[in-house]
């Protein structure tokens, strides 16, 4: 009942209201963390910035980097740039692990940073972000920006044409061009490339330690076991596995886009992103029939 509830407020409360009670929680949540939690050995880095382009997890690592064990073994307290109202290219306060940030590389790059400070830019296949945003927009996500105008086209077109139209709209927002910025940048120390596929896989746990590491956030290998076990993707999609549920945090499998691409999907994909799928190292199997 109450998830069902604040599911219901999210999309039925106006977005200035829903941006207005962010920013009075996230001040709540740092002064809590202030008062209540003793830093045991500050990061190394002043800022540390989370870069990606939408349905790359970002809520999942927006909600790692909030936890309190985060904080103990960093100092840093979670920014969300958007109850701040930010706006490109304004500096951030220092002691901050921002989250989430959806730039290109030549963006970030314009924004103002201190001297010691890490990034990393999260990639997925851009193919499943289409699945995904696809099912996100048309069924699942908070009713803000554009959502609605977009839900209203999906909701009255077929799923062929409707994946048609969200493989145009990522084009047209820059989805694709993003992801190939980053992926095409010089190599920098302070900028770590990760894979969805990665945070997500087998290998979750290897793979977001060294992502922590490299914010210069160093848990006990029983704190990150714990950590990870709180944020499942199961325990965040509050249980709605049962036939008929809708969740914003879909089973994300790596490839789920097989399910859904066929030829003339996978054409207008390649028109849209060109070469792109192979800047980002990712398989060109052709779809299952």
């Amino acid at each position: 009942m109450t998830h069902r509830a604040i599911t219901f407020a999210k999309h039925h409360t106006p977005n200035s209201v829903r941006v207005t009670a962010r920013r009075v929680i996230s001040e709540a949540q740092h002064a809590r963390l202030r008062l209540t939690v003793k830093v045991d050995v500050p990061s190394e880095y002043r800022n540390v910035y989370h870069c990606a382009m939408r349905k790359t997890a970002s809520q999942w690592i927006k909600a790692l980097l909030s936890d309190p064990v985060v904080y103990r073994h960093s100092g840093l307290l979670m920014h969300d740039p958007r109850p701040y109202k930010w706006e490109y290219p304004q500096a951030f306060p220092p002691g901050r692990a921002v989250s989430t940030l959806f730039v290109s590389h030549q963006r970030f790059m314009g924004i103002q940073k201190p001297g010691a400070y890490r990034a990393f830019f999260v990639l997925r296949d851009p193919r499943d972000i289409v699945v995904s945003s696809y099912f996100s927009t048309r069924n699942s996500h908070t009713p803000m920006g554009d959502v609605p105008q977009v839900r209203k086209v999906l909701l009255e077109k077929p799923k062929k044409e409707g994946l048609l139209y969200v493989i145009d709209h990522l084009a047209r927002k820059g989805t694709f061009k993003g992801l190939r910025s980053w992926a095409t940048a010089p190599d920098a120390d302070s900028i770590r490339l990760v894979r969805y596929e990665d945070l997500t896989g087998e290998r979750q746990a290897e793979e977001v330690d060294g992502l922590l590491k490299h914010s210069g956030i160093h848990l006990p290998p029983a704190e990150l076991t714990a950590l990870l076990s709180r944020y499942s993707f199961s325990r965040m999609r509050g249980g709605k596995d049962r036939p008929g549920s809708i969740s914003h945090y879909r089973k994300g499998q790596p490839g789920d886009w097989r399910q859904h691409f066929d030829d003339d999907i996978s054409e207008a994909f390649t028109a849209a992103t060109g070469d792109l799928v192979d800047i980002l190292g990712y398989s060109r199997t052709r779809p299952v029939s």
